[in-house]
């Protein structure tokens, strides 16, 4: 079986991971794959595709702050980019993230349209059914459900500084999504999966995937890492995020940095440099890591992990924590209660702080980190990736 994967990251974040995970568990099936990506580079060892230049995605992305149309610029190289599709000619054409200002939709999805592929569209947050923004539980906007318009998140990401082209976008999307024979949609959550039902995909099928974590990596990883930060005598509060914003809570472990005692120590990795330097200073700052062995120790050495997520699917930086024997609390919203429901979780009510700071200071102390990390054992990513392979070959014909 040959299987085209398209993403707009790969081998980093969260999606470029789940991507090159994939193709590894293809690859020891005996199956090919090809990922085809538009941002940044790949790692070594990877069939790859890069599918746009640098200069063209900044184009894109200019494009896209002036006329908010992401999604409908690049239309030149994802024609180029569906001539290679042509000539790989694979069975199973498997989407990650459209947007990222790499790709041309409609190009895209005249072709699927055509190609009579079987498609799978994983979807990682929810973009592909509203008219500009990939999240509006923040805003507690419900436009998506009937037509978008006048959309109250212009100048979030897609940011467009100009016009708001929200209810041209969803009446694009939605006439190009629903024409594709052979589409199935995953979902990361039973909470997106939800949505999906309510949108102008509700027709396709839908499958919920959680996602799985590498349990290689992730599991209790002893270091010096309070050590080294001279925080050996502290409880160390941990938070993770690929990008920081207020959507990721950011703004509330500002608030925790005022309230918790001095005898805990909130730890943040994956910040920018920008914000190391506006952030309080008794925060400890770390830069985005690509090392999953330097996460898994960080994860290991906090007692807690806390995700005061505003805006989310399913994040898997619950789960990674938990496999590393530390425990997570995190705000009840998206996907984020499915990833540590049962799993010494704790769930807690958005912006509710005093409940917070009191979850953190009761929940600080795991005695046995080995008991917690066999309970995420049904996470472990090859349990999830099989899943993938039997969607894939279900209703597939095998080129010879």
């Amino acid at each position: 079986m040959k299987v085209l994967q398209i993403n707009s990251v790969c081998g980093h974040g969260s999606t470029g991971r789940i991507a090159t995970d994939l193709y590894d568990a293809l690859k020891q099936e005996g199956h090919d794959c090809v990922i085809a990506y538009g941002r940044g580079t790949a790692p070594e060892g990877y069939q790859t595709i890069k599918i746009d230049s640098e200069w063209d995605i900044r184009m894109h992305g200019l494009k896209t702050r002036i006329t908010d149309r992401e999604g409908f610029g690049s239309r030149k190289a994802t024609e180029r980019f569906i001539k290679k599709v042509r000539a790989y000619d694979p069975d199973v054409i498997h989407l990650h993230n459209l947007h990222g200002y790499y790709i041309n939709i409609e190009v895209l999805f005249n072709y699927l349209k055509k190609a009579d592929k079987k498609v799978v569209w994983t979807l990682h947050d929810c973009w592909a059914f509203t008219g500009h923004c990939a999240y509006f539980d923040y805003v507690g906007c419900d436009k998506w459900k009937t037509g978008c318009e006048k959309c109250p998140q212009k100048k979030e990401y897609p940011k467009s500084f100009l016009f708001d082209h929200s209810k041209l976008n969803y009446q694009i999307k939605k006439d190009l999504f629903t024409k594709v024979k052979k589409l199935t949609i995953v979902t990361p959550s039973h909470w997106l999966a939800n949505l999906v039902k309510e949108s102008f995909l509700t027709e396709y099928p839908v499958e919920v995937i959680h996602n799985g974590i590498d349990l290689e990596i992730f599991k209790p990883t002893p270091s010096n890492f309070k050590e080294r930060y001279h925080c050996d005598d502290k409880t160390v509060v941990l938070g993770v995020a690929n990008v920081w914003d207020r959507r990721k809570g950011l703004n509330t472990f500002i608030e925790l940095s005022k309230e918790l005692p001095d005898d805990f120590q909130i730890v943040l990795v994956g910040l920018s440099k920008k914000q190391m330097k506006l952030l309080p200073d008794n925060i400890i700052k770390i830069q985005r890591t690509n090392s999953t062995k330097e996460l898994a120790e960080i994860y290991t050495a906090a007692n807690v992990f806390v995700n005061p997520t505003l805006e989310d699917n399913f994040p898997t930086t619950n789960l990674e924590s938990l496999a590393c024997g530390t425990p997570v609390i995190t705000y009840n919203t998206g996907g984020s209660p499915e990833c540590v429901i049962n799993l010494n979780g704790l769930i807690i009510e958005q912006n509710n702080t005093d409940e917070l700071i009191n979850k953190i200071k009761t929940n600080k102390n795991i005695k046995n980190k080995e008991k917690l990390f066999e309970k995420v054992k049904n996470f472990e990513k090859n349990i999830k990736f099989r899943d993938y392979l039997t969607i894939y070959s279900n209703g597939v014909k095998i080129q010879k």
